[in-house]
């Protein structure tokens, strides 16, 4: 097995020797959406590791202290981004929050849980970074609720255009701890793919809705 010595390339050797991402360039899975899928991508598996939850916890860690040392709270986004969360304001020492993907439907009928105070500078933690909507609709609930949404940072993304799209719209800035480039690069070196892969699974990535057809 090939070395790795960048950090997304360590969470992309990690994810692929745990099983948390699967690479089916002929035979793609079948995503709810109905989209074909060179890959699946279950970053949930990680909070069972407790050297990898560890690096990637680190990793967050060190982009907030260096790129947001401003930030006053960390929040989750429901439900991958939670523990996540917790294990980042542990190490920074800060507050926690996490926020549902809608209010919940009784008592108080909260999306936001945990104390935020208006005016608080907080980072969102995601698990994955897809389409990016679901991740941007937890930043802008932090907004809207009299917050401020400093960036949404993830573990790992596709690489979509429509995601890069949708957070630049909205001036929310977004960072992973790795990506779909580091991980096709990792796995052609570790035999997961072989080298004739990349070209179809990189066309996936820019045109997911045609992939096998």
């Amino acid at each position: 097995m090939t070395a790795v010595s960048t950090l997304p390339e360590q969470i992309a050797a990690a994810l692929l020797k745990i099983g948390a991402v699967a690479l089916r360039p002929n035979q793609p899975f079948t995503w709810t959406s109905g989209i074909k899928s060179p890959i699946y991508c279950d970053n949930r598996l990680t909070i069972s590791y407790p050297e990898i939850r560890e690096l990637i916890a680190d990793g967050f860690a060190a982009i907030i202290k260096a790129q947001y040392p401003d930030a006053e709270v960390i929040a989750g986004a429901a439900t991958g981004g939670i523990p996540h969360a917790a294990w980042v304001a542990q190490k920074l020492n800060l507050p926690m929050i996490y926020v549902r993907d809608k209010p919940k439907g009784h008592g108080k009928e909260n999306m936001i849980e945990g104390a935020l105070k208006p005016g608080q500078k907080v980072v969102v933690i995601e698990d994955l970074i897809s389409t990016g909507g679901s991740s941007l609709k937890v930043a802008l609930a932090v907004n809207e609720a009299g917050a401020k949404s400093l960036a949404v940072l993830a573990i790992f993304t596709y690489q979509f255009a429509s995601a890069e799209e949708v957070f630049a719209a909205s001036h929310v800035p977004v960072q992973t701890l790795t990506n779909y480039t580091a991980l096709l690069d990792v796995a052609v070196k570790q035999g997961a793919i072989q080298s004739e892969d990349i070209t179809s699974m990189q066309s996936w990535r820019d045109n997911p809705q045609q992939f096998g057809k």
